[in-house]
C-alpha cells in the first residue's frame, strides 16, 4: 500500500511539473502577440475534463486602459450560432417545433418560392441557400440593423444562390431566421430565451445578448488593427453587428467555462442534443471529412473528432476548439484583429502535446 501511494504521489508531481511547463510555454507565447499596452485577449484551457489554464492579456478598452481577465466580456461572434441551435434543438425536443417545419409556417409573408421550400433544418447546416441580407439593405436608412430587419430586407426575394439543400454556403442570415423561429415558438425575446433555459441555468450570470442601449459589465470594445494601429470597431461603427442570432451574445471566459464543462460534462444541458449538435449533419467537404452540425463545424470522426467554431464581428475576433473524446477545450476571445486564431490554437495544440490533423482551417468557408 505504501508503494502504491509513494507511486501515486510521484505521478502526481511529474503531470503537475509537466502541466506548468506547458503552461508556461503558453504564457510566453500568449505574453508576446498580446502585449500589456494593446487590445488583446483572454484564453482558457480544459485537458482532460480539468481547467488547467486560464488567463487575460492586453487591455479591453484603449480609453480606460482596464486590463482584460478572465471575467471581462466579449461579444464572441458566430460563436453565438451555438447556443442559437441548442434553443432551436430545445424546441424541437419539446415538440414545439420540427426541424423539417417550412418556414412559411412561421414568417407568412415570406416569398412562398423560398420560404415554402426552405426547412429549418437547412437554416441550422447553413445548405438553405437563402440570400445575404447585407446585399438586400438601404444602408442609408438604418443606423442599428436587428434581425426583424434581416428578415424584411429578404422575404420578398424570389431566388436563392442554389437548388435548396443541394450545398453548403455559411449565412448569417439564416441564423437571425432562427432567432426570430425561436422568439414566434417560445414566446420570449431572443435574449430572453438565451438568458431563462442556458445562461440561468449555468449560472452564467455575467452574460448577456445584445440589445438597444444595452450595458454589459467589464466590457472589452473591438479594434481594428490596420496601418500599424487600431481603429475602434465596436457595435456603433458597425450597421449589422447588432444581430442576435448569428453573433450577439455577450460572454466572458469563467461563464463560458460553464457551458464547455456542461457540455463535456453531460450535465444541466440535455446531453442528447448537444451530441445531435456536435455531429455531423451537412457534408461541406467528403474528401477532408469536413461537415457541419448544429452550430458547429465537425471534423474527423470518433477518437479524433474536432468539432469547433470561430467568430468575428467589427473588431472581435474568437474561436472554441473542441476534442470531445479528450474532455480537450481552447477557448480564445479577443477585442483585436490581426491575429490569426486558427494557426494561434493549432500552435497551442503542439504545446499540449494534442494531435489535430483532422482540423480543417475554415478561412473561406465561414464568408
Amino acid at each position: 500500500m505504501k508503494h502504491f501511494i509513494l507511486s501515486f504521489l510521484f505521478i502526481l508531481v511529474a503531470t503537475q511539473a509537466f502541466t506548468q511547463k506547458e503552461n508556461e510555454r503558453l504564457d510566453s507565447i500568449m505574453s508576446s502577440i498580446y502585449t500589456n499596452d494593446h487590445p488583446g485577449a483572454a484564453i482558457a484551457i480544459v485537458k482532460n475534463g480539468e481547467v488547467v489554464f486560464k488567463k487575460g492579456y492586453g487591455i479591453a478598452n484603449l480609453d480606460s486602459k482596464k486590463p482584460i481577465t478572465s471575467s471581462t466580456n466579449f461579444n464572441i461572434c458566430s460563436m453565438t450560432k451555438q447556443f442559437t441551435a441548442y434553443g432551436i434543438l430545445k424546441l424541437a425536443n419539446e415538440k414545439k417545433l420540427s426541424l423539417d417545419d417550412k418556414i412559411d409556417k412561421y414568417f407568412p409573408d415570406f416569398n412562398t418560392k423560398v420560404a415554402g421550400l426552405v426547412t429549418i433544418r437547412h437554416l441550422l447546416t447553413h445548405s438553405s441557400g437563402i440570400v445575404d441580407h447585407y446585399d438586400y439593405v438601404d444602408k442609408t436608412l438604418f443606423k442599428e440593423f436587428w434581425d426583424k430587419d434581416v428578415l424584411n430586407a429578404i422575404k420578398t426575394v424570389d431566388s436563392v444562390y442554389f437548388p435548396i439543400g443541394s450545398r453548403y454556403r455559411y449565412s448569417n442570415t439564416a441564423f437571425c431566421l432562427l432567432s426570430l423561429i425561436i422568439e414566434h415558438v417560445s414566446g420570449y425575446s431572443f435574449p430572453e430565451f438565451i438568458q431563462e433555459y442556458i445562461f440561468k441555468p449555468l449560472k452564467m450570470n455575467n452574460s448577456d445578448v445584445i440589445k438597444p442601449d444595452f450595458k454589459i459589465s467589464e466590457r472589452a470594445f473591438g479594434y481594428e488593427f490596420e496601418n500599424d494601429s487600431f481603429k475602434i470597431s465596436d457595435a456603433r461603427e458597425s450597421l449589422f453587428f447588432s444581430t442576435r442570432g448569428d453573433g450577439g451574445i455577450y460572454t466572458s471566459i469563467d461563464d463560458y467555462l460553464k457551458w464547455i464543462m456542461a457540455i463535456q460534462n453531460g450535465e444541466i444541458l440535455n446531453s442528447g442534443i448537444i451530441k445531435e449538435a456536435q455531429s455531423a449533419q451537412f457534408t461541406i467537404d467528403k474528401t477532408k471529412n469536413l461537415s457541419y452540425g448544429y452550430g458547429w463545424f465537425v471534423a474527423g470522426s470518433d477518437d479524433n473528432k474536432i468539432v469547433y467554431h470561430p467568430g468575428s464581428n467589427g473588431g472581435f475576433r474568437t474561436i472554441i476548439v473542441m476534442i470531445p473524446s479528450k474532455k480537450y477545450s481552447v477557448v480564445i476571445f479577443s477585442n483585436r484583429t490581426g491575429i490569426d486564431l486558427e494557426d494561434l490554437v493549432h500552435e497551442i495544440n503542439k504545446i499540449f502535446k494534442i494531435d489535430d490533423n483532422t482540423y480543417v482551417k475554415l478561412e473561406s468557408l465561414i464568408s
